[in-house]
């Protein structure tokens, strides 16, 4: 079982009102390969990177089952790089500066190797590049699993509803699920989202949690109460990788299961949160992640007598 992830490796620079990093690794590839990684191998990363992106953030990879024959290395420019502030609330975020660098010129490529692979990632990129890698697959994955922004649905609408058509489950947050649907309710956004092709919906809430939609069933996960939120930018990569990571590890794509599946990405983004970058996500372990599970269970297990 392998799952192929597709996103950015890139550096951020970020403030929140606890802190600040002029310059540090993240990019949705990094984050969903991390979280991934925990819970299977390997995970077959695409992606591109500059000159400057650093070797042993390269290795670390490597040695977590994470293969990067899919990466390509750029000689003659820099990675992509972007820079943003966080409001108080750590929910809304102003983007101060998007330096595509070879991002630009990204034009994602399938090595013969991971060909085959039973679950498919496709991370937040241009819609057309997120259609060419399905393409270049002579088997359809079991589960292909899509995220997106804004910034598509306002500039590149057409080619992301073709997108949604070959894809099996959408992660979006509330705000994007709304612009997208041109329902204001939640369950009604769901439901016209649902029959532009993907079969569940994930609508991701941030602090307050996510909601899964499919066909007339819905699912609430609650979000883990923190005491600590330094930088959110990866949160919901995180998610994403901790989602794709249990389903393939179990290999059940089932609603119930699904269910599961959004916890440990519940479970893994409340890791992230706690440090810049993906730095939180080098440190946790199993146990770690067994321990954080059990929190979430306590939080949403309670008796009730019925009269």
């Amino acid at each position: 079982m392998s799952v192929i992830t597709v996103g950015t490796m890139a550096f951020d620079a970020i403030e929140t009102p606890f802190g600040k990093v002029e310059k540090i690794v993240g990019g949705s590839g990094t984050y969903v390969a991390y979280a991934a990684s925990n819970f299977v191998k390997p995970v077959q990363q695409i992606s591109i990177v500059g000159y400057d992106f650093p070797t042993a953030e390269m290795e670390e990879l490597k040695g977590r089952g994470v293969e990067l024959e899919g990466v390509e290395i750029v000689s003659g420019k820099k990675s992509f790089f972007c820079s943003g502030k966080y409001h108080i609330d750590m929910n809304t975020r102003d983007t101060l500066v998007t330096d595509l660098n070879v991002l630009a010129d990204f034009n994602p490529v399938v090595p013969e190797s991971y060909q085959g692979a039973e679950f498919l990632m496709l991370g937040n990129l241009m819609p057309k590049l997120q259609m060419s890698v399905i393409d270049q697959l002579r088997v359809r994955p079991k589960l292909i699993v899509m995220d997106t922004m804004n910034f598509w649905m306002e500039t590149a609408l057409d080619e992301l509803k073709a997108v949604l058509q070959k894809v099996d489950v959408l992660l979006v947050n509330d705000g994007e699920a709304r612009q997208l649907s041109g329902e204001f309710s939640l369950v009604k956004a769901a439901r016209t989202i649902l029959k532009m092709g993907p079969r569940f919906l994930i609508i991701k809430k941030g602090e307050h949690g996510a909601l899964l939609f499919h066909d007339d069933h819905v699912f609430f996960a609650p979000a883990l109460p923190l005491e600590d939120v330094f930088d959110p930018t990866g949160a919901g990569d995180t998610f994403a990788g901790g989602f794709i990571g249990h389903l393939a590890k179990t290999r059940d794509i089932s609603f119930e299961n699904m269910k599961t599946a959004i916890i440990v990405g519940s479970a893994l983004a409340s890791f992230c949160v706690e440090k810049f970058g993906p730095q939180r996500m080098k440190e946790i372990n199993k146990d770690d992640i067994a321990a954080r599970l059990s929190e979430f269970v306590q939080l949403v297990n309670f008796d009730i007598d019925l009269v």
